[in-house]
């Protein structure tokens, strides 16, 4: 899928199975899978969704793990034993991740974590998506499936062992992929001729199902041959039992799927096959720098230099394993924690010693030579070790630092997740209840002390009556599809007050508004509806550094001054305002950032900076505004120094809109 818009557009055909048996769980998680399905089964343990997926034509199950009467995997298991192979996803805890190898050989598509995080959950959907679609063009190749069954059928990779381990047979796949000739195979013991790097626990579970259960076994295994060389095999062994249920020998069938599999996919198998695994996880300090000043091949052979670095000079003596390289400049190697647990001050010495010696070398080639610096994050604690090492790298990236131990950081992040889905929720709701509302701030010429203007400000009022600024819900609905829907609801509230006064109504809309079409066509309607009354319009600009599109802002400008409509910069003097962002915008008013304002008596930076911005506005015709003024030597000064217009709680905090209809 490319976008989201298109990932929208597949998944409303799609007939969704949700199993969840907490009620509050389920009404929450609901709420966000309606915006992605039309039609939705809902199911509150795993005998109901068994049940409801026999009774419906279902195209994707997302299913909890514990719940009462069948668990999860029960329940999957049976569909399974139906014959189905119906996509399925897990929601599932963290303490719920020891299921994880039992969900994998029951064919499940993917893990979303509780609570659910928006970005994972596209991310999975997506991809699941993909492979829905990609069964859905595969039943309608059915002679093409017969073709490829049948060539799988003869490059299957097959051995048979007696009951004593003994190979008693290999099919000529088995003997090009072990390296080993059939006459060399044939009557040896399996495991001492034959490598498999797979943990204790894996080889004791293979043998446990086997031996003891009698039953089949299957995962994938890490084969290493007469040569050194490393393949990953998708295996079936089977125990061949006689007719009083004595095994009589293994049969194995493989498939050979190193070529497929990719680094991430090699690197989360390993994570699984290791008792108590550490990652130590690299990432190119100025991987960025790199993308710009050399082309892809360039940049693939550098990387690859990296690691062979890597590889080379990593101390050897924590038994790492081979240098995973994951694209965009990372890296990954894996231990055992206990390693590093068993003198955590030497072992982090070391790591920084090395990363240290790799900041003083260069790699070269072909009359290259390119300088690295890279981050450290370490991760060891829990069952998330991958994620919580991505999570430190991305910390890394937003401080000075260079090296990390990351440990909490998906339970905080998690956290954050839960918050954000409450939020949006929140907005959801206030949207569909219109308590998306805005409160008006009076904005007082200086001179005259009178009111002029009024800034529309939003406001959520929640469930409980309280009324919430945007600091609580503004940025997170950006994330979703509201952001657009809060803007329209605003501009309604602030039309409305503009026909209920006789001074400007002040609006605010971000580069985010102006660069959306839907956006800018209801502005125009508005001024249209409200065209008598327009000249006492003004437009606050927000900016943010993400303009894409500077020809829609000019334009959208021209358009609205030719209305009689006045723009204004907003939080002018602080951050991404700039004196060459006049030129573009050709301002009316300039509103001087608050951060500048609330120090000006104390503080000779900010009084100069201020007296700049007037003496220019000045020059140039410009009105301006001081924003959080709130007390009376602020005020004064600021209208000795030439300021227009006085705005906060000095003279006023913002109002609803009932209030201001009576001024």
């Amino acid at each position: 899928m490319q976008n989201l818009d298109t990932l929208l557009k597949y998944t409303s055909t799609l007939k969704l199975l949700y199993i969840e048996d907490n009620k509050d769980a389920r009404e929450t998680t609901h709420m966000i899978l309606e915006d992605f399905f039309d039609e939705i089964v809902v199911a509150v343990n795993g005998q109901d969704g068994y049940d409801k997926f026999m009774q419906n034509d279902i195209d994707l199950i997302i299913t909890d793990i514990n719940m009462p009467i069948l668990n999860g995997l029960d329940m999957i298991y049976k569909i399974r034993e139906s014959g189905s192979n119906v996509s399925i996803l897990v929601l599932s805890a963290y303490n719920e991740s020891g299921y994880f190898m039992e969900s994998i050989k029951l064919g499940v598509e993917g893990y979303l974590l509780k609570p659910i995080d928006l970005d994972q959950f596209l991310s999975t959907l997506e991809k699941v998506v993909e492979k829905i679609k990609l069964k859905q063009d595969i039943i309608k190749s059915n002679n093409l499936l017969e073709q490829y069954k049948e060539i799988t059928d003869k490059s299957a990779i097959i051995t048979v062992l007696d009951k004593d381990n003994i190979i008693t047979y290999a099919n000529d796949a088995f003997c090009k992929l072990s390296n080993y000739s059939r006459e060399e195979l044939i009557g040896q013991e399996y495991h001492s001729l034959l490598q498999y790097k797979q943990s204790q626990e894996i080889h004791k579970e293979i043998w446990d199902t086997l031996k003891n259960k009698k039953e089949i076994w299957q995962g994938i295994l890490k084969f290493v041959s007469k040569r050194g060389g490393i393949h990953y095999l998708k295996t079936t062994i089977k125990p061949i039992l006689d007719e009083n249920g004595e095994i009589i020998e293994y049969m194995a069938l493989r498939d050979d799927i190193s070529k497929v599999m990719n680094p991430k996919k090699q690197l989360d198998d390993m994570i699984l096959n290791l008792k108590n695994p550490l990652i130590l996880y690299f990432k190119l300090e100025d991987f960025d720098i790199l993308e710009d000043f050399y082309d892809y091949v360039t940049i693939e052979l550098i990387q690859d230099k990296i690691s062979e670095y890597i590889d080379e000079h990593i101390p050897k003596e924590y038994d790492l394993t081979k240098v995973f390289q994951l694209g965009q400049g990372e890296y990954a190697l894996l231990t055992e924690s206990s390693y590093y647990l068993q003198n955590k001050e030497k072992f982090e010495a070391n790591i920084k010693a090395f990363q240290h010696q790799l900041k003083e070398d260069t790699v070269s080639f072909d009359n290259i030579e390119y300088d690295m610096s890279i981050l450290i994050s370490i991760s060891y604690d829990n069952n998330s070790i991958l994620e919580n090492a991505k999570l430190g790298i991305k910390s890394l990236l937003n401080t000075t630092k260079d090296f990390i131990i990351a440990n909490d950081l998906v339970e905080k992040a998690t956290q954050k997740a839960q918050s954000n889905i409450q939020t949006i929720s929140m907005i959801k709701q206030a949207l569909n209840n219109y308590k998306i509302i805005s409160y008006f701030q009076p904005i007082v010429n200086n001179q005259t002390q009178q009111i002029e203007k009024y800034e529309s400000l939003v406001r959520l009022v929640a469930e409980d009556g309280k009324v919430l600024s945007p600091f609580f819900f503004l940025d997170i609905s950006k994330k979703g599809k509201y952001y657009s829907q809060i803007t329209n609801m605003v501009l309604g509230n602030s039309f409305q007050a503009l026909e209920n006064t006789n001074v400007d109504i002040s609006m605010n809309l971000s580069i985010l508004d102006i660069e959306q079409e839907s956006t800018r066509n209801n502005i125009f309607e508005y001024l249209d509806k409200h065209k008598a009354n327009t000249s006492r319009v003004v437009f606050e600009l927000l900016e943010d550094e993400g303009v894409k599109y500077f020809d829609i802002i000019r334009e959208f400008i021209t358009k609205v001054k030719e209305y009689g409509v006045k723009i204004a910069i907003d939080d002018f003097g602080a951050g991404y305002s700039n004196f060459e962002r006049l030129l573009d915008y050709q301002p009316d008013i300039l509103k001087i950032d608050g951060c500048l304002i609330k120090n000006i008596t104390c503080d000779d930076y900010s009084l100069s900076v201020v007296k700049t911005i007037v003496t220019f506005a000045q020059e140039q015709n410009i009105q301006t505004v001081a924003e959080f003024v709130e007390d009376e030597e602020t005020f004064k000064l600021l209208r000795d120094l030439g300021v227009d217009y006085t705005q906060g709680y000095y003279f006023g905090k913002p109002q609803p809109l009932e209030d201001v209809e009576t001024l």
